[in-house]
């Protein structure tokens, strides 16, 4: 118990030293050349703040959850703890059912639509 005490200590001592420390480091005045974005030693061209496209966003999101999907769905085969392959099907086609119904709501919303 006491090197398990010591070890915590130790841990909690150095992590609040080092957030002190990085307090003190940084340059208090940064100018206008640490503020600019870098691009791989060009010149920006624009803002680096530029709006983003919420369209774009929601496209990304969905390409997301059908990932996620194709990463719940890969290990069923292999999933032999239920008890038959019918309650497995079932368990599948339910989340499948769901993702497409969920598919055909943003469809009909119009926010898979690029052109306005």
């Amino acid at each position: 118990m006491n090197l398990i005490t010591t070890i915590i200590a130790i841990t909690l001592i150095l992590s609040t030293l080092l957030a002190i420390v990085s307090f003190w480091l940084p340059q208090m005045n940064p100018d206008h050349e640490k503020l600019s974005p870098y691009e791989c030693g060009f010149d920006p061209l624009g803002s680096a703040r530029l709006p983003f496209s919420l369209r774009f966003f929601l496209v990304a999101i969905l390409f997301l959850l059908f990932d996620l999907e194709i990463a719940l769905l890969l290990p069923l085969p292999w999933g032999d703890q239920l008890d038959t392959p019918l309650v497995t099907f079932i368990w599948a086609s339910a989340v499948l059912a769901l993702l497409t119904l969920g598919l055909v709501y943003e469809w009909m919303q119009g926010g898979l639509e690029w052109a306005e």
